[in-house]
């Protein structure tokens, strides 16, 4: 019997950056699938369920803080991992995130190796839990 995929909403709106990090997730396993804006983001979150969210904070329209708050309110994503994912690394804005809840912090620019070792060790912590 195989196990079944780790699924991981991508919530960027940067296409190549995008696409990147659903390339290097898919290579680790996983089952990764991308939204550009806050809408796409939702209804996503609506209708699958999904093991952890990768979330920038700039996003045209609505902002990932703005997103965060949304999925916290649906019910069966309070307890979904999320982790922000941005250029924006002023003090501000990693303690806003880690106060809304957040599991981590990943700055743009990031090492595909250590995005990846990241995001899987979280996906198993959250797993164990």
């Amino acid at each position: 019997m195989s196990e079944s995929k780790v699924k991981i909403l991508v919530v960027e709106d940067e296409t190549a950056l995008a696409m990147m990090m659903v390339f290097l997730l898919a290579r680790a396993g996983c089952d990764a699938q991308p939204a550009w804006n806050a809408e796409r983001a939702i209804e996503l979150a609506q209708n699958g369920d999904f093991d952890l969210v990768t979330l920038d904070i700039d996003l045209p329209g609505t902002g990932g803080f703005e997103i965060f708050r949304r999925l916290q309110q649906l019910p069966r994503w309070q307890n979904t991992p999320v982790v922000f994912v941005s250029g924006r690394c002023h003090k501000e804005d990693r303690e806003r995130a880690f106060e809304l809840g957040a599991v981590d912090f990943i700055e743009k620019p990031f090492g595909a190796s250590d995005f990846i070792s990241r995001i899987l060790s979280l996906v198993k912590e959250s797993a164990l839990a």
